[in-house]
């Protein structure tokens, strides 16, 4: 019985001297985790301050975020298993923010189209630039198989900063040799340039693209244009996963009109 009590005493003083251990190190660990005295917890304001920088930085430059509506997503039914070489890994995120100049904007809203196929299977020509980007029917035109494109006349010069286009989100679709050309006539002789090409083996005789083939979704494909002058914008595709037919919803150019001197 002694000995019991003697190692009850012991287990009492030995909690006691735990207590007495942590009543002396719990005013250093408060002080050690106070945001004030140390610096610490204001990680998301050192970010956010970070981030002002950086939009100080984008503003003093002259660039801004490009506004940019989108439509609904509106995938109907299972994606296939797409076979597709050189194909683009989605991002698994929203696209980041485009910066351009200030003042920048849709320039190819409303402005007349021509296409190679000048009788679509289905809707208007003129729907490519008018304004509605959803995936619903009646929001698209189908053009006929084989390589066909459609092109946007801005009407004067611009500086060209990018360009935004939906062939058709509804599905998950593939479309082939796309290729997006600008120039300073309607017959693509003069200052012909090309800012995107994903014709890996020139079947659209344009020649080899090196940029991924890519899956449609509601964000479009956006092609940065790098301020590239011309009137004229192009693009061309070569069916798709789904069949041989060829889709527009709508194209945005964005830019601004170049400044005559």
């Amino acid at each position: 019985m002694r000995n019991k009590r003697l190692l009850a005493r012991m287990n009492v003083l030995t909690v006691g001297l735990w207590v007495v251990a942590a009543l002396l190190v719990l005013p250093a660990c408060q002080k050690k985790s106070d945001p004030e005295a140390t610096g610490e917890g204001a990680g998301p304001a050192a970010d956010n301050q970070s981030a002002g920088t950086r939009t100080d930085l984008h503003e003093a430059a002259g660039l801004v975020p490009l506004d940019i509506v989108l439509p609904k997503p509106m995938f109907v039914g299972t994606p296939q298993n797409l076979r597709v070489p050189n194909l683009q890994k989605p991002l698994g995120h929203p696209r980041p923010m485009f910066l351009a100049p200030a003042g920048t904007k849709n320039v190819a809203a409303n402005r007349p189209v021509t296409s190679t196929d000048e009788e679509p299977i289905i809707g208007e020509i003129e729907m490519i630039t008018d304004g509605d980007k959803e995936a619903m029917d009646g929001s698209y035109v189908e053009l006929g198989p084989f390589l066909q494109h459609v092109t946007i006349d801005l009407g004067a010069p611009h500086d060209i900063y990018a360009v935004l286009f939906w062939h058709f989100h509804k599905q998950a679709r593939v479309y082939f040799d796309v290729v997006v050309q600008v120039a300073d006539d309607p017959d693509f002789i003069t200052n012909v340039q090309t800012i995107f090409n994903n014709d890996y083996d020139n079947s659209s005789g344009l020649g080899v693209g090196e940029d991924l083939h890519y899956v449609e979704t509601s964000e479009g494909k956006l092609v940065d244009a790098r301020g590239v002058q011309a009137r004229y914008v192009r693009l061309y595709s070569n069916g798709n996963t789904g069949n041989d037919l060829n889709h527009y919803i709508e194209v945005d150019v964005y830019g601004k009109p170049v400044s005559v001197m």
